[in-house]
C-alpha cells in the first residue's frame, strides 16, 4: 500500500513472482535457456514431458550431460507416455502429423538406452489411468526452477506456451506443477528390461 503505483507495476509482489519468463511457443524459449538450467541442477531432473525427443535436438551434447550429472550424484528421472498406449494412440490422431507421438517417444527411448549403463537415470510410463493428465501438462524440473507446458487443443507441444518458474515461497507456482508431477511419477509403470535405461533403485531424495 505504500508503494507508488508506477513501482507496483514494475515490480512483482504476489503468486506471480515465481514466474521468470513466459513464451507463446515452446520453441520461442532459447536453447542456451534449457542447457543453464540443467546445467545449473545438482540434485533433481525431471523431464516430465510425454515425449521428451526434442531435448537430444534442442540440448547440445544432452546424452553426455546427463551422464555426467547422474556421475555427480544428481537424480536424472524421465517420465514418459506409453508408446503403445491408448491416450498415445488417440493423440495421434488429434495432431495427425508424420512424426507421430509414438514415434517421438521411441526417439527418447533410443536416445536413454545409450545410457543404460549409467547408475542414477531412472526411466518410466506414466500410468494408464494418468496418461490424459500427463499429455496435458508437460513439467520439467531443474531442482528449484521449471519448465512448463500445457498443451493446447491440437497442437503439438512445441506449438504450445511454455512458462518458467522458480521457486520462491511454499505453496506457490513452482510446488504446485512440482506436486503434479512428483503425483505422476509415483503411480508410474517401471520400462520392460531392455527397453531403455533401467531404474537405478535409489531412494527418492527428501
Amino acid at each position: 500500500m505504500l508503494w507508488p503505483k508506477a513501482v507496483r507495476e514494475r515490480i512483482k509482489t504476489g503468486g506471480d513472482r515465481e514466474v521468470v519468463q513466459t513464451y507463446p511457443y515452446r520453441s520461442a524459449c532459447p536453447s542456451t535457456v534449457w542447457s543453464e538450467l540443467i546445467a545449473g541442477a545438482s540434485e533433481d531432473l525431471l523431464f516430465g514431458g510425454y515425449t521428451n525427443y526434442f531435448l537430444w535436438t534442442q540440448v547440445p551434447a544432452f546424452s553426455g550431460i546427463l551422464r555426467q550429472k547422474a556421475d555427480a550424484g544428481c537424480r536424472v528421472r524421465f517420465l514418459l507416455g506409453d508408446p503403445d498406449g491408448d491416450v498415445t494412440r488417440q493423440r495421434e490422431r488429434i495432431e495427425d502429423v508424420a512424426l507421430t507421438v509414438s514415434t517421438r517417444i521411441r526417439m527418447s527411448l533410443e536416445g536413454l538406452a545409450n545410457l543404460r549403463e549409467v547408475q542414477g537415470i531412472e526411466v518410466r510410463y506414466s500410468a494408464p489411468e494418468d496418461a490424459m493428465n500427463h499429455v496435458s501438462l508437460s513439467v520439467f524440473r531443474f531442482d528449484d526452477e521449471a519448465l512448463v507446458t500445457p498443451h493446447l487443443a491440437r497442437l503439438v507441444g512445441h506449438d504450445s506456451p511454455l512458462m518458467h518458474v522458480r521457486r520462491r515461497a511454499q505453496g506457490g507456482l513452482f510446488d504446485r506443477f512440482a506436486e503434479h508431477a512428483e503425483e505422476l511419477w509415483s503411480r508410474s509403470v517401471q520400462l520392460a528390461d531392455g527397453q531403455a535405461a533401467p531404474p537405478s533403485g535409489r531412494p527418492p531424495r527428501a
